[in-house]
């Protein structure tokens, strides 16, 4: 099974914006539902947003809620997070994942329904 790999991570002042992306191979990317979960220095890991496989429906962390949009392209196998109007809490390490079982409608935000992570990408918000 080949790993998803994120990217599109970086340094960006609070109030700034970034886009990250995930690009997975070896399952077909448009039967499983994605998701984003972050981990901060020091803190487990924490379900940000999730889509289900058909992009049909999204959810997400109360606190991303507003700044925060998930989207997919099935063509291309790819995740993808818009980020706005970052806040320095909202640094950490961003990883995405897929839910276990094909064509799952439910909206889990726990980490232990998703496997096949990725190495993730580093978000770093200064105040």
């Amino acid at each position: 099974q080949v790993l998803p790999v994120e990217s599109g991570g970086g340094l960006v002042q609070a109030g700034g914006s970034l886009t990250l992306s995930c690009v997975t191979s070896g399952r077909t990317f448009s039967l499983y539902t994605m998701g984003w979960f972050r981990q901060a220095p020091g803190k487990e890991r924490e379900f940000v947003a999730a889509i289900n496989w058909s992009a049909g429906s999204t959810w997400y962390k109360d606190s991303v809620k507003g700044r925060f949009t998930i989207s997919r392209d099935n063509s291309k196998n790819t995740l993808f997070l818009q980020m706005n109007n970052l806040k320095p809490e909202d640094t950490a390490v961003y990883y995405c994942a897929s839910q276990r079982g094909r064509l799952s409608d439910a909206q889990s935000t726990r980490s232990a329904d998703f496997d096949a992570w990725g190495q993730g990408t580093q978000v770093t918000v200064s105040s």
